[in-house]
C-alpha cells in the first residue's frame, strides 16, 4: 500500500476534523488540525492584546512570531493530539467562540500564513499525513493525491457547532453561532491571501444530510482506491 497525501479543506464547521481523524486512525497516518494552529496564534494575539473587536494590532503580534512555539502532543486518553502554545495546552481554550470570532482575521494576514504553512508543508514532507484546513490541496500540499472539499449549509453546520458547544458548558445562543459561521465564510473566501477555494481536482462532498459514518466511507473507499493502484 503506497503512503499517500490526503488534503480535506472546506467551510468551518463542516466536521473536517473529524473526517481526517477517523482516516488517520484508521490508515494509520499522522494527522494534522491546522485550523487548531490559527486559533493558536489567534488566542496569542487575544492574550496579549493585539486583536479585539474592530482592532488589530498586526504590526505587533508579526514581530512576536519568531516567540510562538506550536506542536501537537498526543493525548492517550482522547485518542488524539491537543494543541500546545509555548508549552501549555490550550485546546479547550481555543474552541471558544471568542477565538471563532477573531480567527478568519488573523488567517488573513499572510506573514500568519507563511509560518504556518511552512511548518505544515515540513509534517508532510514523508507523506502518510492527513491534514484539514482551508488551502490545504490549494497551497500547502498542491500535489496532493486525494483532495477533498467538504461543505454544507450554514444553518446545518451552525447547528451543529451550538449543539457542540452546548455540550462543552458554553453559553452561546445559536444566533451567535451562525452569524459566526456566515462571517467566516465571507472572510475566508475574501482575503487575498490564499481564499478558500476548491481545488480544480478537489472531490466536493456535501454532507448536509450525511452522517459521520456515511461520510468516513465515501471518502475511505476513495482512499483506498489510490492507495491500492
Amino acid at each position: 500500500m503506497k503512503k499517500i497525501t490526503i488534503a480535506i479543506d472546506g467551510f468551518s464547521s463542516t466536521g473536517k476534523s473529524t473526517l481526517a481523524k477517523q482516516l488517520a486512525k484508521h490508515l494509520g497516518y499522522i494527522y494534522v488540525d491546522t485550523g487548531a494552529m490559527y486559533r493558536a496564534i489567534t488566542l496569542f494575539a487575544m492574550q496579549n492584546g493585539y486583536i479585539a473587536k474592530d482592532f488589530l494590532d498586526k504590526d505587533s503580534l508579526v514581530n512576536s512570531l519568531t516567540s510562538i512555539k506550536l506542536y501537537f502532543q498526543f493525548n492517550a486518553d482522547l485518542g488524539f493530539a491537543e494543541m500546545y502554545l509555548n508549552a501549555e495546552n490550550i485546546e479547550k481554550e481555543i474552541r471558544t467562540i471568542e477565538v471563532s470570532s477573531f480567527v478568519s482575521k488573523i488567517a488573513e494576514l499572510s506573514e500568519v500564513r507563511a509560518k504556518l504553512v511552512e511548518q505544515q508543508q515540513e509534517m508532510g514532507r514523508n507523506k502518510a499525513i492527513v491534514m484539514d484546513g482551508r488551502d490545504i490541496g490549494t497551497v500547502v500540499f498542491p500535489d496532493a493525491e486525494l483532495k477533498i472539499f467538504m461543505t454544507a449549509s450554514p444553518e446545518t453546520r451552525a447547528q451543529r457547532r451550538f449543539d457542540e458547544m452546548l455540550a462543552n458548558g458554553d453559553s452561546v445562543t445559536y444566533e451567535e453561532v451562525l452569524a459566526n459561521v456566515q462571517e467566516r465564510d465571507y472572510i475566508d473566501t475574501h482575503r487575498d491571501d490564499s481564499p478558500l477555494v476548491m481545488a480544480a481536482d478537489a472531490i466536493e462532498i456535501d454532507n448536509s444530510f450525511l452522517t459521520r459514518e456515511e461520510q468516513f466511507k465515501i471518502v475511505l473507499e476513495l482512499a483506498e482506491e489510490i492507495t491500492s493502484a
